[in-house]
C-alpha cells in the first residue's frame, strides 16, 4: 500500500525564562479527536507551504504570536494515529523567540503556560510522553522517530538522531 501521510507541524513555544511552554487544552469542541488533551500548537500543511511557513502560520492563527526564532527539534512518523487511523508525518519545532499578544483561547481550546518539568502530568496523547523529552533536551541534534499506533495507542517507539 502506498504511504500518503498527512503532513503537519507541531510547535512548543518556550517562555522567556525557558521554564514553561505554551499548550492548548483541547476542550472547545465535542467532536475533537484530541478532546481533553493538552498539546502543542500546529496543524496540517497546506499546498504551497513549506514546513517552516506552515508552523509560523499555525502559531499565529492559534496563539496570536509571531515566531522569531525556531528550531526543528525532530520529526515523527505516526502510522495508524488516533481514532481515524491516519498516517501523519509531523515536523516538531521549538520556538524560542516570539512577538505579539497571546490569545487566551482559540477555536480548539484554552491556551496557558505550563512548567516543562510538569507537563508529563497533564492528560495528553500517550505517545507524546516518548518524544517530548527530546524536544526540550540539550542535545542539538534533531530526532527522527517512528511511532505506529493501533486502537488509539502507540505500539512502539524508535528514534535516531543526526
Amino acid at each position: 500500500m502506498m504511504y500518503k501521510p498527512i503532513i503537519g507541524t507541531l510547535g512548543y513555544i518556550l517562555s522567556p525564562d525557558k521554564k514553561e511552554t505554551l499548550l492548548v487544552h483541547r476542550n472547545a469542541r465535542e467532536d475533537d479527536q484530541h478532546l481533553g488533551k493538552y498539546n502543542g500548537l500546529g496543524g496540517k500543511m497546506e499546498a504551497g507551504e513549506d514546513v517552516v511557513s506552515c508552523m509560523q502560520r499555525e502559531i499565529l492563527e492559534e496563539s496570536g504570536l509571531q515566531c522569531k526564532t525556531m528550531t526543528l527539534r525532530g520529526t515523527v512518523n505516526w502510522t495508524g494515529f488516533g481514532p481515524y487511523g491516519e498516517d501523519w508525518l509531523g515536523f516538531i519545532f521549538l520556538i524560542t523567540s516570539f512577538t505579539g499578544d497571546l490569545k487566551k483561547k482559540n477555536n480548539e481550546g484554552e491556551l496557558a503556560w505550563h512548567l516543562i518539568d510538569k507537563i508529563q502530568e497533564l492528560p495528553m496523547w500517550e505517545g507524546d510522553r516518548f518524544f517530548l523529552p527530546l524536544v526540550f533536551d540539550d542535545d542539538p541534534r534533531a530526532f527522527h522517530g517512528y511511532m505506529p499506533y493501533d486502537n488509539g495507542r502507540p505500539i512502539s517507539w524508535h528514534f535516531s538522531r543526526c
